[in-house]
């Protein structure tokens, strides 16, 4: 019996990195994963280690962008499961490090689509099903680029300080629910965006996204007491 028996997660950026990691370690802690993605190789690949654990799983292959299809996926959900005990949102981009005047305007929009507003159209979609849970959780990665504001970070910084303001006002408007609603900051973690941003790092030094994996179990716990905090991996 895993400390997720029988909880219903759904885990975005399944695909690879972090977001893979959470659902293979939510599905082996016993939840059934529902898993979101862009690309429906790596679902299909993510889903087949699920199974050969014993766990189970639902694919979702869906592009973030695509904010209206977040909603349909609510319905969905709504019309299956008819409630929802866990979202992960592990789903990100970086964007490019440059001067603020020199980011092309449609990839701070990408930034921000996928990295803010993609996490409110899910709040927005899937709140009133984490409300029909007796322990509903929402988590949001994050980064310290949203607190430190270093130079040439300016995209994705303003994207992680702007999705750390939604998601503390989203968590005051739960508290008096069973919902409880935190982000984590994984730190320095060996993923494909975290090569992007420092391409001659020894990826050896770094933790690997199964290292930070226990905080996400913890939080997505129904008797887990944390609420509008920050966490550390």
């Amino acid at each position: 019996m895993g400390f997720l028996q029988g909880r219903l997660a759904l885990v975005t950026g399944a695909s690879r990195g972090i977001g893979a990691a959470v659902a293979r370690r939510f599905a082996a802690e016993g939840a059934h994963v529902i898993a979101v993605a862009r690309t429906q190789g790596a679902l299909e690949e993510l889903d087949d280690a699920v199974r050969a654990a014993g766990g189970a799983a639902t694919l979702v292959p869906l592009d973030l962008r695509a904010f209206d299809a977040i909603d349909h996926m609510g319905a969905a959900l709504n019309e299956r499961f008819h409630k929802l005990d866990v979202v992960a949102a592990c789903a990100g981009v970086l964007g490019s490090l440059s001067p603020m005047g020199h980011i092309d305007p449609k990839l701070w929009s990408e930034v921000f689509d996928v990295n803010v507003t993609a996490n409110y159209r899910l709040i927005r979609s899937l709140d009133p099903l984490l409300r029909r849970s007796d322990g509903g959780r929402a988590i949001f990665v994050t980064c310290s680029a949203g607190r430190e504001l270093a130079p040439f970070w300016g995209a994705y910084g303003a994207s992680k300080a702007a999705l750390e303001a939604l998601v503390r006002i989203y968590a005051a408007e739960v508290a008096r629910t069973a919902i409880r609603v935190n982000l984590v900051d994984p730190g320095p973690v060996g993923t494909r965006l975290r090569a992007e941003a420092f391409p001659g790092e020894d990826r050896a030094m770094l933790k690997t996204p199964e290292d930070v994996t226990g905080i996400f179990v913890q939080l997505a716990t129904a008797g887990c007491p944390h609420h509008g905090k920050v966490l550390n991996a």
